[in-house]
């Protein structure tokens, strides 16, 4: 119960964070529309902080934030299947994941520490820290895939989805 209700918590505090950061995103957005129409001062650090703010949001996201049945997915075929089908298309997949992300990621880490010589033009954030996300949301979705998996397998199978359940994740 304690371990659950400190996820509901982190869980919480994640979806904080994205909110703050969508918030500073359309500040930015905001002030670029100021600067550049209203004041005739195009300013390009706007722009700039939105684009990044923009990666952030989406990773972060998708790592820490959105769960499995809000993500998008062609289910046509998993839908009409039972639940072992079910089970045995959702342990393929996530082993296909997890061995891809797997192998992928000694070049991704390469590629985003290599990237510490490269600068943003206008705010000068080394690429290798605006990068870094990546790194983080390869290592959740690892993790989660295995969580998700060891609970197909030793668990219930994946829930059949529901159509009329769909919705904004609220």
């Amino acid at each position: 119960m304690r371990l659950a209700s400190l996820g509901s918590w982190l869980y919480a505090r994640a979806e904080n964070v994205l909110a703050a950061m969508l918030v500073a995103m359309f500040a930015a957005f905001l002030l670029q529309i100021v600067f550049r129409y209203l004041l005739n001062l195009p300013v390009g650090w706007t722009n700039e902080i939105s684009v990044v703010l923009w990666i952030w949001i989406v990773l972060f996201g998708a790592a820490f934030v959105v769960r499995e049945e809000e993500e998008i997915r062609f289910d046509l075929i998993y839908a009409a299947a039972g639940p072992t089908a079910r089970r045995a298309m959702f342990l393929v997949s996530a082993a296909a994941l997890v061995a891809l992300y797997g192998i992928s990621f000694p070049a991704v880490v390469d590629y985003v520490t290599f990237m510490k010589v490269e600068r943003t033009a206008y705010l000068d954030i080394r690429f290798d820290w605006l990068f870094s996300i990546y790194l983080v949301f390869v290592m959740a979705v690892i993790v989660r895939y295995l969580w998700l998996a060891w609970q197909s397998l030793f668990g219930s199978a994946p829930d059949e989805f529901d159509p009329a359940k769909a919705g904004s994740g609220v």
